[in-house]
């Protein structure tokens, strides 16, 4: 049983709705945006191969707070754009971050072109890095995977085989990109700011 990207999308919003998410340009964004968008979501729209890098700066800089996981939300023609993030992941391993890899083996924005994935183990590779490497292919592999994931020390990759289209009906996702990132930033001060002032609290 296959997954669609949409259908792993909503699978993925449930249990990281109070974590922060960076997610990959173009379909991910406006379908996210679609099922389940909130002010944990910073979409990088026009920014393809840096969800990877964003969320392990994220991942660094949080490390000594309360917030439990950062997670990118990513593609396989968009990882292909950056895939040093592998190897920097491995290398710095940040706790706390967990790459979900959304890999249709095609470049969705351009009439479904292949990608390099359909030949090259993208999750092999994250691998070969030192990553952790988890696998899905159907939806219930995914739910029992990202529990998982959410509890492996990262970095985690969790290797998501989806298949190849968009979701129809998707409204454009047109918001300021400097309005949508202050809201990410707004919302990731008070989960730290609240933490840490409850814990003064309590002293």
């Amino acid at each position: 049983m296959s997954v669609k990207r949409v259908e792993a999308l909503e699978i993925v919003a449930g249990p990281t709705s109070d974590l922060p998410v960076v997610v990959t340009c173009a379909a991910s964004s406006r379908e996210l945006a679609a099922v389940a968008g909130g002010p944990n979501h910073l979409y990088l729209l026009d920014a393809m191969g840096l969800a990877g890098s964003v969320a392990t700066g994220l991942a660094l800089a949080l490390a000594d707070t309360p917030v439990r996981r950062v997670v990118a939300v990513e593609g396989d023609g968009s990882l292909l754009m950056n895939p040093n993030v592998l190897p920097t992941g491995g290398y710095l391993r940040p706790e706390k971050l967990l790459m979900v890899l959304l890999d249709n083996g095609v470049y969705g924005a351009t009439a479904d072109l292949p990608t390099y994935a359909g030949r090259v183990d993208l999750g092999g590779l994250a691998e070969a890095a030192g990553w952790t490497v988890r696998r899905a292919g159907d939806p219930d592999g995914l739910r029992t995977e990202l529990a998982g994931a959410l509890a492996d020390e990262g970095p985690v990759l969790l290797h998501v085989r989806i298949v190849p289209g968009n979701a129809a009906g998707v409204p454009k996702l047109l918001e300021d990109p400097v309005v949508l990132g202050r809201r990410f930033q707004d919302w990731l001060a008070a989960q730290t700011g609240e933490a840490s002032a409850g814990r003064e609290g309590a002293r």
